[in-house]
């Protein structure tokens, strides 16, 4: 089965509660209505816990951007308890490795306490030391990032990753899960696809069938650094339909579903900066420096999170109400959005969506 990257909905999981799902009805009719102050709260918090990583994969653009080491506040996800049974979804992702802030098992504790989803993406180095809280908190679903089917590929690309510890312990996790007759947690390889990987994602596919998952998520890379140009996917359309292709058919064969980005030039954006977006409405999202951005692919900051103020006053920031007014409106909206590389929303029918070197495309990290 063939998935695309969601942009106006979410994870299905767990059936919503009324509340969750009156303001979730409420939210897609304020996105459907354009409005740019809403009377809905989000439906999904993206918390980035740190831009920290206990890996140096050669792709990320941590590499090419300069920062300081800022981890979440605690307090902050305390502040925001009293929301978390209204939101469908807690996301715990970012430009860091979320697993290795000595919080994360302490804010899956508080989020279980509500009926919002947990979710994190990971590069499953820390598996082995969550597995006992995936379960305890009920993590509903979670994704590993793996560059390769081969331990030498992947190896190679996420540097200090070591794909072998993670099949193990994602087939111990998937072996309680079926012990358990679970249905959580729902999980996904997230793979990068590039030059010289893309003819291991078969394999990915291959290895994500044996290990018992339910699915194959693909990006591009997208190359902050010139370095990586040779690396760019751009202009190799038919070798990545090959690919794509054969995968496809693996997939339908083990039962993974494949969620795959557009062919250069069959995106539905056509010649937009972007697919629509709708990320301003649905989401709210909080750096690890403590700066609320509009999504964790720009370099964008709105405002310093703010426990003086009420949620509402800023989830209704002049920041947000203009970036609702103008994020689609291709004449108005911010440069970053002009050259979007968020994989769920920009347009890769354009060069600039692979090619991002010598561009602003990271926010300047501040301590706290």
């Amino acid at each position: 089965m063939i998935l695309r990257a969601k942009t106006k909905t979410l994870f299905e999981g767990k059936t919503l509660t009324e509340k969750q799902k009156q303001n979730s009805d409420l939210n897609l009719s304020e996105i459907d209505r354009k409005c740019t102050v809403l009377k809905s709260l989000p439906r999904r918090l993206v918390l980035e816990l740190t831009n920290a990583c206990n890996l140096n994969c050669v792709m990320c653009g941590r590499n090419a951007a300069k920062f300081q080491p800022t981890a979440f506040h605690l307090d902050w996800l305390q502040w925001l308890e009293p929301i978390l049974d209204d939101i469908e979804e807690v996301t715990l992702m970012g430009w860091g490795e979320p697993t290795i802030h000595p919080d994360f098992t302490k804010m899956l504790e508080i989020i279980n306490r509500h009926s919002a989803r947990k979710y994190f993406c990971s590069n499953g180095m820390n598996l082995k030391n969550i597995t006992d809280a995936i379960f305890q908190y009920k993590v509903d679903v979670f994704a590993v990032s793996v560059d390769g089917a081969t331990a030498e590929t992947n190896a190679k690309i996420r540097k200090g990753s070591d794909l072998n510890q993670i099949a193990n312990n994602l087939q111990n996790i998937v072996d309680i899960k079926h012990r358990e007759s679970l249905k959580y947690p729902y999980i996904n390889f997230v793979f990068c696809a590039m030059k010289s990987n893309l003819h291991e994602l078969p394999g990915v596919v291959k290895l994500a069938g044996e290990l018992g998952l339910e699915e194959v998520k693909v990006v591009y890379l997208t190359a902050f650094d010139s370095n990586l140009m040779g690396e760019s996917l751009w202009n190799c359309q038919s070798e990545v339909e090959k690919v794509f292709h054969e995968a496809q058919k693996l997939g339908e064969k083990l039962g993974v579903a494949l969620k795959l980005p557009y062919i250069q030039g069959h995106d539905v954006a056509l010649n937009k900066n972007h697919r629509d977006c709708f990320v301003s409405w649905r989401d709210f999202f909080l750096g690890s420096d403590g700066y609320v951005r509009p999504c964790m692919s720009t370099h964008v900051k709105f405002f310093k999170f703010d426990t003086d103020r009420s949620f509402m006053d800023m989830w209704n920031d002049k920041a947000y109400q203009s970036y609702r007014k103008h994020v689609n409106d291709s004449l108005k909206m911010d440069e970053a959005c002009k050259k979007c590389y968020q994989s769920s929303h920009c347009n890769w029918n354009l060069k600039r969506s692979f090619l991002q070197y010598n561009e602003e495309f990271a926010p300047k990290w501040e301590k706290k």
